[in-house]
């Protein structure tokens, strides 16, 4: 008879293009590291970035941007996440693509300007009055059928001792929606009745819950106490909550509430009226104002479109650059400077591949594609290509990340692909070789192995060397 494990897959994650990326990769010195936090290379640009995390955390670069720019495939997304990692979750982090401002159901504007709203948060801080306790077990006084419930009592336990509460029926609701059982921790609002379920008491932990959540111990001092709550909200998140207020309780707003709501904008005047509540909390010192960062990815984008057969190749082929496809156009960048003038803006960050080319809805020609007046209030930062050595550490690196073991000789050889063709199709070589290697009877990964892979699957430059030799049996 087998006896399996059961693995957990709560702790499992899929492997993503930037999973390695844990931070920036630099000393307390603000010095970049060779290699660190899945960081390889990049030292300028990522010491720049630590900079601005500093100025960030001291909130000194509200209202700035910066600029990533540099060739295709050198980082710049992944500077972005580095610099996201190293603020931490409390942080609020915006990623968008350029391409999301082109909307069916509102305008270009609004869709930046709920971006920036997301990308601002509030912590919000209260002094309530709280019940933290642990639930007991108690016999119950009316029998098991009872026609409604009146009332909830509920043993609650502390340091200092334990006590019965006869508490309101709607905690009973809250206490339901939140399962708790015997042994969590939990506290609740003397104002409001609301039940917050902290986790479980570390009292409980040699119980047969082997990867049970996390333990918390027993609360200490009474039952009754005062407790500072902090909530973490976005600018957005207080806009679409005044503007989808719930309904009342008759047929028609029951049912205007089951059914899907479209995607209205959210008015000028109500972004104010919260701006002024938002104001006066900050005054008042309950509420605290946290810019965070709106990540822009591919603010322009490029097409080539060859002379000799029509038909559209990506940026790394030969053929001369004779359309470039822009995703923000100059209505967009009109508003992002003046959205960045804004007494309440995050900081903003762009990220390009482009050199100087027209900027879309214009006749003009710009750097990167983005007009001039915006440019001057840019921080440009620069992004290199990576050396064949660099390519084979982050190869390296990516092999680990998919728990995959590549032979030196592999390795060396996935690094002259990437040099030859891209560092984007080395990296997708490692799944079909580890299947390959699998196939063939061996754990490792060799070069025959990235070979046949290699074989199979074309990369872009080779796919639009073998289209130009064929042309005459495509379509056209």
């Amino acid at each position: 008879m087998r006896i399996e494990e059961v693995q957990s897959t709560t702790n499992k994650q899929r492997i993503a293009t930037h999973t390695h990326i844990k931070g920036l990769g630099l000393d307390a010195n603000g010095n970049a590291l060779p290699l660190a936090s899945g960081f390889v290379g990049q030292e300028q640009a990522r010491e720049a970035a630590g900079l601005v995390v500093d100025m960030i955390r001291q909130k000194k670069m509200a209202g700035r941007a910066l600029l990533l720019a540099g060739p295709p495939g050198t980082g710049k997304t992944a500077l972005a996440l580095g610099i996201a990692q190293e603020l931490g979750s409390k942080v609020p982090f915006c990623p968008m693509v350029g391409s999301e401002v082109y909307s069916a159901e509102v305008k270009k504007t609004e869709v930046l300007m709920e971006n920036f709203r997301r990308a601002i948060g509030l912590r919000v801080k209260e002094n309530k009055e709280v019940t933290e306790l642990s639930p007991e077990e108690t016999e119950s006084l009316s029998g098991g059928y009872g026609r409604s419930i009146s009332h909830v009592i509920i043993g609650l336990k502390t340091v200092k001792g334990t006590k019965q509460l006869k508490l309101d029926p709607t905690i009973y609701d809250a206490l339901i929606k939140e399962k708790v059982a015997v042994g969590d921790v939990i506290y609740i609002e003397a104002n409001s009745g609301a039940v917050k379920r902290v986790g479980r008491s570390d009292a409980f932990a040699t119980e047969f819950d082997l990867e049970a959540e996390e333990y918390v111990p027993l609360p200490k001092g009474d039952v009754h106490k005062k407790k500072e709550i902090v909530q973490d909200v976005t600018l957005h998140d207080l806009d679409a909550a005044n503007a989808r207020p719930q309904g009342g309780q008759d047929i028609l707003s029951l049912m205007g509430q089951m059914m899907k709501p479209r995607k209205t904008e959210i008015t000028e005047k109500l972004r104010q009226e919260v701006n002024k509540v938002v104001n006066r909390y900050i005054d008042d010192g309950i509420a605290e104002l946290v810019p965070g960062v709106l990540f822009i990815d591919e603010v322009s984008f490029s097409l080539i479109y060859s002379l000799r057969f029509k038909w559209f190749q990506p940026l790394c082929s030969p053929c001369k650059c004779l359309e470039q496809v822009h995703m923000l156009d100059i209505e967009c960048f009109s508003y992002l400077n003046r959205a960045l003038e804004s007494s309440i803006s995050p900081i903003v960050i762009f990220a390009t591949n482009r050199g100087v080319c027209d900027v879309r809805g214009t006749s003009m020609k710009s750097p990167h594609g983005i007009p001039v007046d915006l440019l001057d209030r840019l921080v440009i930062m620069r992004t290199e290509t990576y050396g064949p050595a660099e390519t084979i550490q982050i190869l390296a690196i990516r092999a680990q990340v998919e728990e995959l073991v590549v032979e030196e000789e592999g390795l060396a050889y996935l690094g002259e692909i990437g040099q030859r063709a891209s560092l984007r199709h080395a990296i997708q070589l490692l799944s079909p070789s580890s299947i390959i290697a699998k196939m063939n009877g061996r754990d490792n990964i060799c070069k025959a192995d990235i070979e046949e892979a290699s074989a199979l699957y074309l990369d872009a430059k080779s796919s639009a060397r073998l289209l130009q030799e064929q042309q005459d049996k495509y379509i056209t």
